[in-house]
């Protein structure tokens, strides 16, 4: 009769210890057998035999009484890698520039970086369709871009590891995004002193009755300023670009807006389209500031009155939270960037009637 072999817990520990080694959980040196006994749940004479196998593989090395073991890793060791889903919020965002950047950096990194099947526009708010992709997608890992906090929550419902890039900030997962409430207010306050009255906010999930931050501070600097807001200053929209050419008819239709908030670039130029075959003037007519920035808006003649913040550093946030997914480490760290406000020649004062 054969004799089973049995594994001591210290063996089992070693080869737990073993495995977030190699993910690479930790780096340098190893922590003790007090900090790890607690952790693990055993006592810590068995994590110290745990550690003393370890040494034995060569995987770490003892620097004496008192210090900690030097992790030392197989050379032929490979650092962990993610296969990282990106949802975009419509399309074109695929070739926007800052999450070009972040892709790049994630396949620097070793990381494989896929496109998911739909863009949020595409699901259209529907949780059912959301949910069948994320379980139908092979991926580790998530990163969203301006998802809404319900979008947000159905990755965490899955326990699916997310990071949110702009959208809704929920204090369960990763995300960063920029502070743009005091440039809304310093921007809004400039049109208000050129003479505006009729400012419109055009994002798409900010309307009266769920503004957001952004369109609290610029409701509130409106309403400083005896200006009365309604669903004209803040209209939203569905039905992707569609949905935005019909609220812009519609904003035109009787009484036009003399000054425009725009959220993105492309949004941006195809309002000034929209302006251009009206045979409407850039900011004679109507002033327009864009609420992202773009690498090439001082290119522009007149420059592009624009919200700016250094958006390097949301390309290197994303990289240090998959670098830590990827070793095991939880990461649920916001991250909010200040922002400001360039001035560009695509404002100034209303014109006369």
């Amino acid at each position: 009769m054969a004799v089973p072999d049995f594994i001591t817990i210290a063996e089992q520990v070693a080869a737990y210890l073993r495995g977030e080694l190699l993910r690479e959980r930790w780096s340098g040196t190893m922590p003790g057998m007090n900090h790890l006994a607690p952790e693990l749940g055993v006592n810590a004479k068995t994590v110290e035999v745990a550690l003393k196998l370890l040494e034995k593989e060569g995987v770490l090395v003892g620097q004496g009484v008192g210090r900690c073991r030097k992790i030392v890793l197989p050379e032929d060791h490979a650092p962990p890698t993610l296969r990282v889903a990106v949802l975009f919020y419509e399309k074109g965002d695929e070739v926007h520039d800052l999450l070009t950047r972040f892709q790049y950096k994630l396949k620097a990194a070793g990381h494989t970086v896929i496109h998911a099947p739909k863009n949020l526009t595409d699901i259209g708010g529907n949780m059912r369709r959301l949910a069948r992709m994320i379980e139908g997608t092979d991926a580790d890992a998530w990163v969203v871009i301006a998802g809404s906090k319900e979008e947000i929550q159905c990755f965490v419902h899955r326990q699916v590891p997310v990071f949110a890039l702009f959208g809704s900030q929920d204090p369960k997962i990763a995300g960063i995004a920029p502070n743009q409430v005091p440039t809304i207010v310093n921007a809004t306050r400039r049109l208000i002193d050129l003479g505006h009255q009729r400012i419109v906010m055009l994002e798409i999930t900010s309307t009266l009755s769920n503004p957001g931050p952004d369109g609290v501070a610029f409701l509130n600097e409106l309403a400083d300023h005896g200006i009365t807001a309604g669903n004209y200053n803040m209209p939203g929209w569905e039905g992707g670009f569609d949905g935005f050419y019909r609220c812009l008819e519609s904003l035109f239709a009787r009484t036009p807006p003399t000054a425009i908030f725009i959220y993105s670039p492309a949004e941006y130029f195809a309002v000034a389209q929209f302006l251009l075959n009206r045979g409407l003037r850039v900011p004679q007519d109507v002033s327009l500031i864009c609420c992202n920035p773009a690498p090439y808006f001082n290119r522009y003649q007149p420059s592009i009155s624009h919200v700016r913040w250094n958006d390097q550093l949301m390309v290197n946030r994303i990289g240090r939270w998959a670098k830590n997914i990827s070793h095991g480490k939880e990461d649920t760290r916001q991250t909010m960037i200040d922002a400001e406000f360039i001035e560009g020649g695509t404002i100034g004062p209303v014109a006369k009637s």
